[in-house]
């Protein structure tokens, strides 16, 4: 191989020897290798300028953002004073290092990014353009030494000839001057490649000192004072930390070395509190999705002020989702869950359905929201009448789920006595001030929560068509009550909630009371299933109907019901009290006086039910006297049949019942 020199001699040029060929096929590499790292290294410098220009407009934004923190307001800000002037100073200093940082940036663009570019733009792009001008003219020259050699040696032309010497001539003039120049700029590329790789960095480094010379003045004697009180600063706000964070520590081994039950959301040893008046707690809501489907949300609820509140997470205070004074509450079955309660507006038109968690959660939200809606938060002292009131309640519920048999000749069932009976010289009237609960029924009377027929009766009454027939013919007392049913026949469709004894029967408030306590005690007992029936009332009697069989589950006449009255927020609780006689205890001729209040959930409004019971006992008075009857029927409409025209007909509520043997009570 030929030795490698260190420039191309412009003296073989012209010659263009293999030798002078390969010697410039190693410049032609170098200068390639060269193009290549000057791309590399280029980009290295931009990256670092742009570093130091992100640099500038970092410390720039740092600097405002060190000053935005005494406009956050924060609301935990206490003892932020000191930190918000330190910040201060911090931000006019990082301002100042901010304008070094931007100064600093300017030099490396001028002093380390530009020269490169420079020598890339203007001494490789040379070489390049050289090297293709410098190989057109090689194939121009190889071209025309083609044509010349081609020319014929027998017919030699004179004039193709000259044409021919003067267009290689050219063609090798050209070339001459091409390899020249291309020579030339690849002999001077050895020595600019070195200035351009050190002036760079040269420039780089001087930008750099004069970047830190400026920053040691500007980091004088009084910012080592300044750093120095910060530093001490930390110092004992992380001496603080590690106090609280210690402290924190054992608080949580404390709070960890609990036993296992509980972190168990129903545990059956816990007890709980029936006399609440506040309570708070995450509940699942049923919520309706569509038409038929749901969905369960877990949110928190609370009570205050007499409202059921809620506050879902992430929401800074809770709304109000039902008023609960005068409201009911009742446990229910729902889509298979447990734990599951419904609470019931005043009017009946808002319910929601909610699950607890645990046996606990569920019986505490049920006494609270029954302790609310008797507004015992209203009163001097809350959890002393709340603690009474559910001792009272405790004691008075003994749920009783069907009718004893009932004696012959008794139009009601039998019932416990409740202790001493609460007479008057009347031996019905009250005197004196208003009753209390007492005085309208006795603590421990048993409450009775459905009605169950006997199988002979059932099997008496199903044989007869739902109507008993006389095996000696004697028709006389059906056709009279048959008579006395076609001026009044209305049927309202009803769920038995319960009955019991009661004191006396000439107030309303004992029917409010036997409500009260009937709906209390469903709610304590977890009693939330109830039979729909028909009630019938006619001229003569109430009866209380099996929607299925037609069977009379018990019949009342209308002059046994001595009081009556609907719920006064509820319209669909409405109940009767009926009065008996007792001849077992040697009351005489007429037999002691006995009361039972009824309770019933209407499809409609309670005080239809109470107009048409009012109209029936009216009935059975003008039977009395002829001339009352008839001015009775001359004020009062009739319908086709000839019964008075009292309501519209449920037909649809009674169809609708007639498949329904269980439902749930929504009072």
């Amino acid at each position: 191989m030929p030795a490698v020199h260190h420039k191309l001699l412009l003296e073989e040029a012209l010659q263009d020897s293999p030798q002078t060929r390969s010697l410039l096929s190693v410049f032609e590499e170098d200068a390639g290798m060269l193009t290549d790292y000057t791309n590399q290294l280029l980009q290295s410098m931009q990256r670092v300028f742009g570093a130091q220009s992100e640099m500038g407009l970092a410390t720039e934004q740092l600097s405002r953002q060190l000053l935005d923190y005494e406009k956050k307001n924060f609301a935990l800000g206490r003892g932020d004073e000191e930190v918000i002037t330190t910040l201060q100073s911090f931000a006019k200093t990082v301002g100042e290092l901010n304008s070094l940082h931007s100064e600093l940036a300017n030099q490396m663009a001028d002093s380390m990014v530009f020269p490169l570019i420079q020598f890339r733009e203007k001494d490789l792009t040379e070489i390049s353009t050289l090297k293709e001008i410098f190989g057109i003219a090689t194939d121009e020259h190889e071209a025309a030494m083609v044509k010349y050699s081609r020319l014929p040696k027998k017919k030699e032309n004179e004039k193709v000839k000259a044409d021919m010497v003067k267009e290689v001539a050219y063609t090798r003039r050209k070339q001459h001057q091409a390899s020249l120049q291309y020579y030339c700029a690849l002999n001077a590329l050895q020595y600019r490649k070195r200035v351009a790789m050190l002036e760079p960095m040269l420039g780089y480094t001087q930008a750099q000192i004069s970047f830190f010379k400026k920053g040691i003045e500007l980091v004088s004697k009084k910012m080592d004072n300044f750093l120095s009180s910060v530093s001490k600063m930390t110092q004992s706000i992380q001496t603080q930390l590690d106090a609280e964070a210690e402290a924190m520590r054992a608080t949580q081994r404390e709070l960890l070395s609990v036993e296992d039950t509980v972190y168990m959301p129903d545990k059956d040893t816990e007890s709980f509190n029936r006399t609440l008046i506040q309570k708070a707690g995450y509940l699942n809501i049923r919520n309706k999705t569509g038409l038929v489907t749901t969905a369960w949300d877990r949110l928190y609820f609370f009570t205050q002020g007499g409202n059921l509140m809620c506050q879902p997470r992430g929401a800074v205070a809770g709304g109000m989702v039902l008023d609960l004074d005068n409201s009911s509450v009742m446990a229910v079955e729902c889509e298979d869950r447990r734990y599951c309660f419904q609470i019931t507006s005043p009017t009946g038109k808002t319910s929601m359905i909610l699950q607890a968690e645990s046996k606990k959660e569920y019986e505490e939200w049920i006494c609270t929201v029954n302790n609310i809606s008797r507004q015992i938060y209203l009163t001097e002292n809350p959890e002393a009448v709340a603690i009474r009131l559910n001792q009272s309640a405790i004691q008075a519920v003994t749920p009783i789920t069907s009718f004893e048999k009932r004696q012959e000749g008794s139009p009601n069932p039998d019932r416990a006595k409740p202790g001493g009976v609460y007479e008057t010289s009347s031996g019905t009237k009250m005197t004196g001030a208003a009753p209390g609960p007492e005085d309208l029924i006795a603590p421990g009377t048993p409450i009775q929560f459905d009605i169950m027929l006997p199988a002979s009766e059932f099997q008496d009454q199903n044989r007869g068509g739902g109507r008993r027939t006389n095996p000696f013919g004697e028709t006389g007392d059906d056709c009279s009550t048959e008579n006395d049913d076609s001026l009044l026949q209305q049927v309202f469709a009803v769920r038995f909630l319960g009955s019991m004894a009661v004191r006396c029967g000439d107030n309303r408030e004992v029917i409010y009371e036997a409500m009260r306590q009937v709906l209390a005690a469903r709610a304590i007992h977890n009693i939330f299933r109830t039979t729909e029936s028909h009630l019938m009332v006619t001229s003569s009697s109430l009866r209380l109907i099996d929607p299925q069989t037609q069977v009379t589950r018990i019949s009342f006449q209308a002059e046994e019901v001595c009081q009556f009255a609907a719920h006064q927020e509820n319209g669909r609780l409405m109940g009767f009290v009926v009065e008996s006689r007792d001849w077992s205890d040697g009351g005489g001729e007429e037999g002691e006086p006995s009361f039972s209040a009824f309770v019933f959930e209407s499809n409609t409004e309670g005080e239809k039910i109470c107009y048409t019971i009012s109209l029936a006992k009216d009935i059975t008075e003008a039977k009395k006297d002829p001339e009352a009857l008839a001015q009775l029927m001359k004020n009062m409409p009739f319908t086709n049949d000839g019964k008075f025209l009292l309501l519209e007909p449920e037909t649809g509520d009674i169809s609708n019942g007639a498949g329904q043997e269980d439902l749930e009570s929504e009072a």
